[in-house]
């Protein structure tokens, strides 16, 4: 066992190694032939070697191998200059949806809330610098703390949404991640679940529907990246009966192209200039089938897929969201991070209009990795607030209430 995975991991490196302009993630797959959770984990042990190392050109997350551990002055400069030549081109203004007069007031109101509340970053750096020399806290948990200080600053100037309505709670069945909320997730809620390769996001999303769709619910998977049969595979490495579930009619996966997504949301914003919204389910259900449940992996691809497009895709969003809130469904909208995210959403507006923050953590101590995971927010529930580890087993993900990995936050 141990060979064949040598072998595998001898494979990646060959590779990386020649391609010198980096491949993403689908383009290692389609080369070698791999499930996406493994290709995740090899390159997570090698970006903790420091042999890999991820950019981001053009939306797209390129991996390339780092000859002699560090990249030369070439790759730096080419690097460089390709983030030169990006530019964003916005929406031309005919195709742009006109607001109404009501819907311009608060987002100026919005706008500026946002800047009176803007986090002083040189204030919070010398706090933490303070603590540090203080003894207070160790240097892994200051790096945590500065990293994460921009998403507590954001979580904490979030408003409630259900106006002290009794809500339906639900479980997702993952063993000690329901420990975490007092009640659970609330029933219709839209929740972000966050974090980088490798740390367990899309295992998570599809343990929970799996879970559900054995109690009876109606669970949908759309999908940007992998097909109906890689993920059905995925699944069952893990000892899941998602053909059963599938044949039952309680679980349906899909793929999706996201420029398909671009294409649609273009021709609809150039024909209906003028209109106040246009007029596209930002997803497609299949027929005669309406969820309890929908996962969408991730929002990051759809976003990659509107490069240049910032206006349309913020406008795709918002209708994501609100067509989530008219089904009635609970949905979990993954996007990816840093291994220790800094932010949790691709434009800033996914953030305010979710209801929850899921987040995996995926840090260094010394030369140890270790997982951690956080209920981040949970709009208007009690939850705890410290990061937990968490590990992924041969049965899913299993999480560990009260094994704190960093609480002083």
């Amino acid at each position: 066992m141990i060979v064949e995975k040598d072998k595998i991991r001898i494979k990646l490196e060959d590779l990386l190694k020649s391609h010198p302009d980096g491949l993403t993630i689908t383009e290692i797959m389609h080369k070698t032939g791999l499930a996406r959770h493994t290709v995740l984990a090899r390159l997570h042990a090698l970006i903790g070697e420091g042999k890999v190392e991820v950019r981001k050109i053009n939306m797209a997350k390129l991996h390339k191998w780092i000859f002699g551990g560090e990249s030369s002055e070439k790759e730096q400069k080419d690097k460089t200059e390709q983030g030169e030549r990006v530019k964003l081109v916005p929406i031309s203004q005919e195709n742009l949806i006109k607001m109404s007069q009501k819907q311009r007031e608060e987002y100026r109101d919005k706008k500026a809330k946002a800047k009176a509340k803007a986090i002083d970053m040189a204030t919070i750096r010398a706090e933490i610098d303070a603590e540090l020399r203080g003894r207070k806290i160790k240097s892994h948990e200051a790096e945590i703390k500065e990293q994460r200080a921009p998403i507590l600053h954001i979580v904490n100037n979030f408003k409630q949404k259900n106006g002290g309505k009794v809500l339906e709670h639900i479980k997702t069945g993952i063993p000690g991640f329901d420990d975490l909320l007092d009640k659970g997730i609330p029933k219709g809620y839209s929740v972000l679940v966050a974090g980088g390769a490798g740390s367990g996001k899309t295992i998570l999303c599809l343990q929970t529907l799996i879970n559900k769709a054995q109690e009876g619910k109606k669970c949908f998977y759309m999908s940007f990246e992998e097909s109906e049969e890689r993920l059905i595979e995925h699944m069952e490495g893990f000892g899941w009966n998602p053909r059963e579930l599938i044949k039952k009619g309680n679980l349906k996966l899909q793929r999706i192209n996201p420029f398909d997504i671009t294409r649609n949301v273009d021709a609809l914003l150039a024909k209906q200039k003028g209109e106040l919204l246009i007029d596209i389910d930002p997803i497609i259900l299949p027929r005669e089938f309406k969820p309890d449940f929908v996962a969408i992996d991730s929002l990051t691809a759809i976003a990659s897929a509107f490069t240049g497009k910032e206006d349309s895709y913020r406008i795709y969003i918002e209708q994501l969201f609100r067509f989530f809130e008219n089904l009635g469904s609970t949905n979990f909208l993954v996007t990816e991070t840093k291994q220790i995210p800094e932010i949790f959403s691709q434009t800033g507006v996914e953030e305010f209009l979710a209801d929850g923050v899921i987040v995996f953590y995926n840090f260094k101590r010394g030369d140890v990795r270790e997982k951690g995971i956080e209920v981040l927010k949970m709009r208007g529930e009690n939850h705890q607030k410290k990061i937990v580890a968490v590990t992924i087993t041969d049965s899913g993900i299993t999480v560990y209430p009260d094994q704190e990995v960093f609480s002083g936050i």
